[in-house]
């Protein structure tokens, strides 16, 4: 059994090295090999250029690809994985062609492991145990009204005019401005065509009180159903969205202007073109420490009274040893394939699981990976 890792970006060596120091059988491939051996070279030498060709004759059943690579290369490795027999894991969301592969992996007894990161990934295991405490509480009630938020951000420690900074390529950010969300807003649907329609403040429940901007991201309903919320409970508001510094809509305004023009090839170009400019403009300088902030809160009324409110609060920031971002997205994908080795994720297409062990285990490591990590009960 193997772990091929997939990728040695500016997110993926903390989960990488965790697992070679655990003295697992890691053979990492990455796309420019000089770099990746730079980075590992007190790790491993076991060190080979990205080539499918290559991976797939030295991938053998059992084994487990993690893909730390572009969204593009996700299916296509998951789509390996099945052909040979082994297993997949991945911090990206679940796309509709990573999820058609269900059938075909369970028949071959495989699972491909997806959302295993940060966000998506340690907010889904927060949410899991917050409903799994709510449904175990007194003041459950099937007729109680719920709200449910989750919100987090990558944002730079210290702050700066631009109100943020770029841990990797800014072209991931400038699409994402382009997406629709939905979410549910006072009881009912709010579509969005643009995030910048949907900012809002979030007012955190940190050990010192701060207020972020924040605005709905994706589309947040699918999520109802994988945390456990039932059909037929009242909902008044169900959001999972991006953090951002107070001020960002100010500061990037020019930005979103220039983005709703936008169209076709020549749009592509010019969001390549301005994530190059924002590259080499607003990137962290080396060793200049990243923040990464999480809440994930659940709320139950009842006639309009709060029975029960919860907040998980995450605040983290760059070490000497590697970005906040950095830990938070890579480890979790690591506790994932250790999981996967352990047959404690089954076949088929799946997202950070709700097993409570495991969730309970993965929260113990994410509270070593944080500077502060808390669970705000609101009613004491």
């Amino acid at each position: 059994m193997i772990i091929h890792w997939c990728g040695t970006g500016l997110s993926a060596l903390p989960g990488l090295r965790r697992l070679i120091e655990a003295q697992y059988p890691v053979t990492v491939w990455n796309r420019t090999v000089e770099k990746a051996r730079e980075a590992l070279i007190d790790l491993t030498y076991d060190v080979h250029k990205f080539d499918m060709e290559d991976l797939s004759e030295a991938l053998a059943g059992g084994d487990i690809i993690v893909s730390m690579l572009p969204g593009e290369w996700h299916v296509k490795l998951a789509e390996l994985a099945i052909s040979k027999g082994a297993n997949f894991v991945s911090s990206s969301y679940i796309a509709p062609e990573m999820q058609a592969l269900d059938d075909a992996a369970k028949k071959a007894g495989v699972a491909l492991v997806n959302e295993v990161g940060l966000d998506p990934g340690i907010d889904h295991s927060m949410a899991h145990a917050l409903m799994a405490d709510y449904r175990a509480s007194a003041a459950f009630d099937a007729e109680n009204t719920l709200s449910f938020v989750s919100y987090c951000g990558g944002i730079p420690k210290f702050e700066n005019d631009f109100r943020y900074k770029f841990s990797w390529s800014p072209l991931g950010v400038l699409k994402a401005l382009r997406s629709p969300s939905r979410s549910i807003r006072d009881g009912a649907t709010l579509d969005v065509a643009r995030p910048w329609d949907a900012i809002s403040t979030y007012d955190a429940p940190l050990p010192t009180p701060e207020s972020f901007e924040v605005y709905p991201n994706r589309d947040s309903l699918p999520f109802m159903a994988q945390y456990g919320f039932d059909d037929a409970w009242p909902v008044k508001e169900f959001v999972r969205g991006t953090l951002r510094l107070n001020g960002w809509a100010d500061a990037w305004q020019n930005i979103f202007q220039e983005i709703e023009t936008l169209e076709g090839a020549a749009g592509d170009a010019r969001l390549k073109e301005m994530s190059d400019q924002f590259w080499a403009d607003h990137a962290y300088d080396p060793g200049e420490p990243d923040r990464v902030v999480m809440f994930v809160a659940l709320k139950a009324e009842k006639d309009g009274e709060t029975v029960w409110h919860k907040t998980y609060a995450m605040d983290a920031w760059g070490d000497d040893a590697s970005t906040a971002m950095a830990r938070l997205v890579s480890v979790p994908v690591s506790l994932a394939v250790e999981a996967v080795l352990n047959r404690e994720i089954g076949a088929g297409v799946s997202a950070a699981p709700s097993d409570p062990k495991l969730v309970d285990r993965w929260m113990e490591n994410v509270a070593k990976l944080s500077q502060h990590l808390e669970i705000i009960d609101h009613l004491k």
